[in-house]
């Protein structure tokens, strides 16, 4: 098991400030390696708020996160940060490419803190395969303003993969794209989820996204249910 959520229950004030709302309701949910789980639900039903606790970016307010034998949740600041660089792999609906670097040097930039020149070497020869597998090997020196939408996004997949997660978390990440160009991302992450043995959580609100996923769970009213298995286990 990677990731193991127990009983993780979260509120935010109304904008009144006179009432909580209660956005994750008792949420428990088990993910492995061998998982490529989607989230789907209405908009403002607490997906993002579920993907940034699992991924340290937000705390609840009661519940046990554990990623191995570590309980995220009475952890430091500097160790989530290790993990989050390590060991988690984040893709967003905007690609956040750096404008001012190029596509290879945005791919590299988790692996700036790396001291190591064979693990720096070796991360470098990492990305120049992961850029061919995405068909940007001959987009390497280009800026992100040069890029279609569609290889932004492939290039944020390879920037979340670089350092080998054990799992990532996508939030919408075909949802800045066209029918063509998401279907690719789409495909990509489930290939990726195979081929480089990484569990997958993607929260989205496409039904075909969610399709190639092995189990879809949908959240609403603060509950998270399983909504379809596509896999047997």
């Amino acid at each position: 098991m990677i990731i193991e959520l127990q009983h993780i229950h979260k509120t935010y004030s109304e904008q009144s400030g006179l009432s909580r709302h209660k956005v994750l309701d008792d949420i428990s949910l088990s993910i492995s390696a061998q998982d490529a789980i989607a989230v789907i639900g209405p908009s403002g039903s607490g997906k993002t708020t579920l993907l940034n606790i699992i991924g340290t970016l937000d705390k609840p307010d009661s519940g046990i996160l554990t990623f191995g034998n570590e309980n995220l949740l009475e952890l430091k600041e500097a160790r989530l940060a290790e993990i989050r660089n390590q060991k988690i792999g984040f893709v967003f609906q905007w690609h956040h490419l750096l404008p001012q670097l190029n596509l290879i040097e945005n791919v590299l930039l988790p692996t700036l803190m790396i001291k190591d020149k064979k693990r720096r070497q070796y991360l470098q020869d990492r990305a120049m395969y992961l850029l061919e597998k995405t068909g940007l090997q001959n987009k390497i020196k280009q800026l992100p303003g040069q890029l279609s939408g569609g290889e932004s996004q492939r290039a944020a997949v390879v920037r979340a993969l670089i350092n080998e997660p054990e799992i990532i978390l996508a939030d919408e990440p075909t949802g800045s794209l066209d029918q063509e160009a998401a279907a690719e991302i789409g495909s990509l992450l489930s290939d990726i989820h195979k081929e480089q043995q990484v569990a997958l959580l993607i929260v989205t609100h496409s039904q075909e996204l969610a399709g190639k996923m092995d189990r879809i769970y949908r959240l609403n009213q603060g509950k998270l249910l399983l909504h379809q298995q596509n896999k047997s286990y």
